[in-house]
């Protein structure tokens, strides 16, 4: 990419690397920046706890002593059901339940030299290619003489894809710094109207970060609190929703002069 070649061809800091169907994704977030460079890492990554063993997510695992992504649709469930003891000595957590939510930072001369070929036994570092299986729109051969458009109710056709995380292997050091899922996860797959992972969840997830925000900066909402999805497709009236601009405040921070001891009715938008 540009930003990636002027990175490396002015030796600036590259700039982290996220999903664009993120939500609450956190960008350039100066704390995981510091995270990755105070510990002398090669790669970062942020995760989070996973909601169940089986929510289709990507967790950080360490395959033959080297950390990796290892994709949900190449876990076996018995390693999704996995558990081992708390750390904090109550109850289990999930073994793999670090969710890779694809929020990652490389540091340059990783970067530098990954591109030059030069990581990997004998320089033979290279991207895997995985495999996705997708239901893809097509011609019916059966119909029309081949004209007729069909939506398959099945995958239908494979997808080869590359994976920028699958550069973590040849890290001398990778580090990791789990994120609430409340602040960082709030992404889009799915048609508005779904059940979870909809445009409307995903607002509806940042409407209340800004609440909390808000709050946290001493202001109050007149409307209930938003907690459910913007519109459900069930006809529903939407919620109403707070958005803070990030021109206003990144994180929270300096938005005790704007709200504090002020009411806000929602829907409103501080910009």
């Amino acid at each position: 990419s540009l930003s990636l070649s002027l990175s490396l061809s002015l030796s600036l800091a590259p700039p982290p690397q996220f999903g664009v169907d993120n939500v609450l994704c956190h960008v350039a977030d100066p704390t995981f920046v510091g995270f990755c460079s105070l510990r002398g890492a090669d790669c970062g990554v942020k995760t989070i706890a996973k909601a169940d063993p089986h929510e289709k997510v990507g967790v950080l695992a360490s395959v033959g002593g080297k950390p990796h992504v290892v994709e949900y649709s190449e876990i076996s469930t018995e390693m999704a059901e996995a558990t081992r003891e708390a750390l904090s000595g109550s109850g289990t957590r999930l073994l793999y339940g670090a969710a890779h939510i694809c929020v990652n930072w490389f540091s340059l001369p990783f970067l530098r030299a990954f591109a030059a070929g030069a990581l990997g036994e004998e320089g033979s570092a290279s991207l895997p290619l995985h495999v996705a299986r997708k239901k893809v729109p097509c011609l019916d051969p059966d119909k029309g003489g081949g004209s007729v458009p069909l939506q398959p109710s099945e995958p239908n056709a494979i997808k080869l894809e590359l994976f920028i995380f699958d550069t973590f292997p040849h890290a001398a050091k990778l580090v990791a710094l789990q994120v609430p899922r409340e602040h960082e996860f709030a992404p889009v797959k799915n048609a508005p109207g779904a059940a979870s992972d909809s445009p409307d969840t995903a607002c509806a997830a940042f409407s209340r970060l800004c609440v909390d925000r808000l709050v946290a900066a001493g202001g109050t909402v007149k409307a209930p609190r938003p907690c459910v999805a913007a519109n459900s497709g069930n006809g529903s009236r939407p919620r109403p929703l707070l958005e803070i601009s990030p021109l206003v405040s990144y994180a929270g921070e300096g938005l005790e002069e704007r709200v504090a001891g002020r009411e806000f009715e929602l829907p409103q938008h501080l910009c």
